[in-house]
């Protein structure tokens, strides 16, 4: 078996990054931050190859392959489904080598989308950042104590808890069969949280407020806070009170200004009330009227 690269540790790697998108620019300069070496990067976009420039300006600009050839650490950071298609074609034109180390930043993918290169006697390793990002100077602010979910071979393990640690991040160690269900946490929780504010600054926009952020930000971030300390102790509102007619007037207020809200809002009520049933904060009895409400296609008013 072919000698891993030296590891954050002991000594800078000589990274490469295909995919020059909002992860992988950034990433990319978080390593360079941290020590190592980016000697080159790919990207087809005008915007890749801005962030090239602004981010890693001393990586040459040079097709995957060629990124391939001249890095220990190879990074690829494409979309998911299109990762399986670059991993082949890196593995089918030769470009891969044993014991150079082979990192995906997919969530939803775990090691075996990295099996070709595996094939060519590369080492396989599946590293997520659990942040969102906007591929500019400014994420890299936000990356200190973020956490990265895993997925290694046994014998890489120490290699990624050197690399996380390097970068200054926590490991969180992800089974292979998990990597979807940790994939759609983090989306549903994430991305999922910026249609849900969306479409509340859009209702409150509708209801005549001006400046919507400024209404939202402190509640929502004290709301946030509350949630991961207390989990379902934070839940308020009409829901966790059972408060039938008030969720009532809501649903007719949203069928007749934005009915296309009206079936994630239900949705989401609906999970709400099971989340408070189950953790005592509300009583069944006290739901039933509730969920009679949201079980209707045309909610009735309820004094």
């Amino acid at each position: 078996m072919s000698a891993l690269p030296r590891h954050p540790s002991t000594g800078p790697l000589t990274v490469g990054v295909i995919g020059a998108g909002r992860v992988g620019a950034v990433l990319g300069a978080a390593l360079e931050a941290a020590g190592h070496r980016v000697v080159a990067a790919s990207g087809v976009s005008a915007a890749a190859k801005g962030r090239i420039a602004r981010l890693l300006p001393g990586a040459a600009v040079l097709p995957a392959h060629e990124v391939a050839q001249a890095a220990d650490l190879l990074v690829i950071a494409v979309p998911d489904d299109a990762l399986t298609g670059v991993v082949s074609g890196l593995a089918s034109t030769g470009a891969l080598r044993p014991g150079q180390v082979v990192l995906h930043t997919s969530g939803a993918h775990g090691l075996a989308v990295l099996g070709p290169a595996a094939i060519a006697g590369a080492r396989p390793l599946a590293l997520h950042p659990a942040m969102t990002f906007t591929g500019t100077a400014a994420d890299l602010d936000r990356l200190p104590g973020i956490s990265y979910g895993i997925t290694a071979p046994v014998d890489l393990k120490a290699f990624a808890e050197d690399l996380v640690n390097d970068l200054g991040g926590h490991p969180e160690w992800v089974a292979e069969d998990d990597r979807a269900l940790y994939h759609a946490a983090l989306a549903h929780g994430a991305n999922h949280l910026v249609t849900l504010v969306n479409e509340a600054m859009d209702r409150l926009r509708d209801a005549g407020v001006v400046y919507p952020e400024k209404v939202l930000g402190p509640l929502l971030h004290a709301a946030l806070d509350n949630t991961l300390r207390m989990r379902d102790g934070a839940l308020t509102g009409p829901v966790s009170r059972g408060d039938a007619g008030t969720v009532a007037r809501h649903l007719e207020a949203l069928a007749r200004t934005a009915p296309d809200s009206v079936p994630a809002y239900v949705a989401l009520a609906r999970r709400a009330a099971d989340r408070a049933i189950a953790a005592g904060r509300l009583r069944p009895r006290d739901a039933e009227a509730l969920l009679d409400v949201l079980a209707s296609d045309r909610p009735e008013r309820v004094a």
